[in-house]
This record gives C-alpha cells, structure tokens and sequence, in this order.
C-alpha cells in the first residue's frame, strides 16, 4: 500500500514547479474562501479592470498612448456606471416596488385558477391537494415578506458598503489599469525564473477567460436590450425588471434561461390570460432564447469552452455553492482552469511513455 502511494506521489509531484503550483492555488482557494467578503472591492475591482483591459489594449493598437488609452477607458466605464445608477437604477426600483405591490392580487388569481382545476380534473387533481398547494404558497409569500422588511431594517450597513464600492472601486480600477504591467511584474517576481507549467496555463487561461467574461458581459447587454425592446414594444408590464432577469440568466448555461421563463409567463399570464398577446410573448421570448444560443453565442465566444455540458453544470453547483454569484458567473473559467491544469500537470516518465504509447 505505502509503495502504491510512493509510485502516486512520485509519478504526479515529482516536479517542483507541480507542488509549488499546488500550494498557490490552494492558498488562494482559502483566502478567497475566508477573506472574500473582506476582499470583495478589491476581488471586484480585478473583474472590472480585466473587462477594460481589452479596450486599453485596443486603443493602443490604434496609436493611443498608455496615459490616454487608460484615461478614455475609464471614462467610458464611469460614463456606463453613471447612466446605470441614475437611470436604469430608478426606472428597476420603481418597477420592483410596483411588482411587490400587486404580488398579493396576482397570488390570489393564481389562487382563483387553481380552485377551478378540481372542477375540470378532477381524476387528475383534488381538491385537497389544490388547498396543500395553496396553503404552501401563502406560507412562502409569509416568509418571502418576513426577510424584505427585516432586510429593509438592516439596510444600514448595506448602504454603508455600497458607499464604499462606488468610492474605492473605481479608485482600484483606474490604478489598476494605470500600472497593470507593474502590478503583474511584481507578483511574477516571487515565482521561479524558470516555470513552463505556469506560463503553459496562463497562457491557455488568460484568452479563455477574457474571451469568455467579456463576451458573457457583451452578450448580458445585447440580450437585455433586446428583450427589454421587446417587452416595451409589447406592452408587457415590469419590462425593464424582466428584461434585466433575461440578461442576467445567460450567466447561467441551461438553467438560467429555464428558471427566467416562469417570471415572463406569469407576468404575460396575468396582464393577458391565455389571450394572443400572451402567445406572441412567448414566441418572441423562445425567438430571443434561440438566436442567443445558436447565433450570438458562436459569435461572441470564438474560442471555445471545450466542456461538456455535465461538466458545466457540475462546475456552477459547486463554485455557486462555494462562492455564490461570483462563482456561479465565473463557473466555467473555473472549470476551465481545473481541466487546464490537469492537461498540463506533468506526469512521470513511465506514465508519459504510457500515454504516447496510447495515443499511438
């Protein structure tokens, strides 16, 4: 048994830069674990100026100095962020209270259509499980208002800290940018001079994983404001709060289009029954879902994320888990990191003349 595990250690830790590589992403898996909520300006900052580094390096190939490339890149993100806060922020607020306001009619006409499946079903539904059903949805509705007003009285110190993120984010972001070249430099500086394996995975890693999040930012904006033209175009109350839902659910493959459905339903449903009007939502609606995945998708993400999709869901319940939103968003470079690495781990010789061997 020892000689077994002597053999394992041997074959896949032999090489000093593997272990060393090991123990980075282990101590950075546990800060991130620990410290997150500490870290998260900082952990947010990273994401944004990685966005807009994309930007800076293309007004560079335009002829731009670095001082001006980094100076019309950050005006351009304050400009975004303005306009979020102060239009897209109120108009989301004031159709979210509106949405909360009218919950209790819309649970009771749910409850209205529920009381007639008995009558129409009745070998399929009875009436008892209807009143279960009932019974079950009040209780949520209860508790879901039960931990809006407790979160409205602890709003303090959630407004505290976004006041801190609109201060130091932007700060951390505009340094970011001005001296990414020196801030990579100095924490290269602590790894070997010498270090194939990890120069391998950045490489692989940072084209994967700029491709993917700012395509999957891209492709949040274009498909919210399709489906937020659509919705207004139609008439569909709450457009603006829907269609903010159907952007964010692309962060999720598979799911996230399906879970997004039931809020568009059920809104279409009770503004207009099982009327034309609701059809045509719903054909519009399959229409967006389908050119986001079959047309939008290849052409924003060229370089493909070579993952099955068991792997991909397997990857957003456990970095959801782990992290929650950030993880779910970041599931699949992660994944992508994790086959990577173990595509590159360098094995022992024995193991390497047997994989040639099999590939021949």
């Amino acid at each position: 048994m020892l000689n077994i595990f002597r053999n394992w250690i041997d074959r896949y830790f032999s090489d000093e830069e593997a272990v060393l590589l090991l123990v980075l992403l282990l101590i950075g898996f546990v800060v991130v674990l620990t410290l997150g909520a500490m870290l998260a300006p900082m952990i947010a900052s990273i994401i944004i100026a990685f966005l807009m580094q994309g930007v800076v390096v293309r007004l560079r190939t335009w002829g731009c100095p670095h001082w001006l490339a980094v100076s019309l890149a950050f005006f351009l993100l304050m400009a975004g962020f303005v306009a979020f806060l102060f239009v897209l922020v109120p108009i989301i607020w004031q159709q979210a209270a509106r949405f909360f306001g009218e919950l209790p009619r819309m649970i009771n006409e749910w409850q209205d259509v529920m009381l007639l499946l008995p009558e129409r079903y009745p070998n399929l539904v009875s009436e008892r499980q209807v009143q279960e059903l009932m019974s079950a949805i009040n209780r949520e509705a209860g508790q879901f208002g039960q931990t809006i007003v407790s979160y409205s009285m602890s709003s303090l110190p959630v407004l505290m800290s976004l006041l801190i993120y609109l201060v130091l984010v932007p700060i951390l972001v505009f340094f970011f940018l001005k001296d990414s070249r020196q801030i990579v430099d100095w924490a290269a500086g602590f790894l070997p001079k010498k270090r194939p394996l990890m120069s391998k995975i950045w490489a692989e890693m940072n084209v994967q994983v700029a491709n993917y999040v700012r395509g999957k930012a891209i492709e949040i904006l274009i498909v919210g404001a399709i489906s937020y033209v659509c919705f207004a175009l139609l008439g569909l109350q709450y457009a603006a709060l829907l269609a903010i839902l159907v952007g964010l659910s692309v962060v999720v493959p598979y799911i996230g289009a399906a879970v997004v459905t039931v809020p568009v339903a059920l809104v279409g449903f009770f503004q207009w029954g099982w009327g034309s009007e609701f059809v045509w939502l719903m054909i519009i609606y399959g229409i967006i879902q389908a050119l986001d995945g079959n047309v939008l998708v290849p052409l924003l993400f060229s370089e493909a994320v070579n993952l099955h999709p068991v792997a991909i869901i397997l990857a957003i319940l456990v970095f959801g888990g782990i992290w929650g939103l950030w993880g779910v968003f970041f599931a699949i470079p992660l994944a992508t990191l994790v086959k990577a690495i173990l595509y590159a781990w360098p094995k022992g010789k024995s193991q390497a003349r047997a994989d040639e061997a099999a590939a021949e």
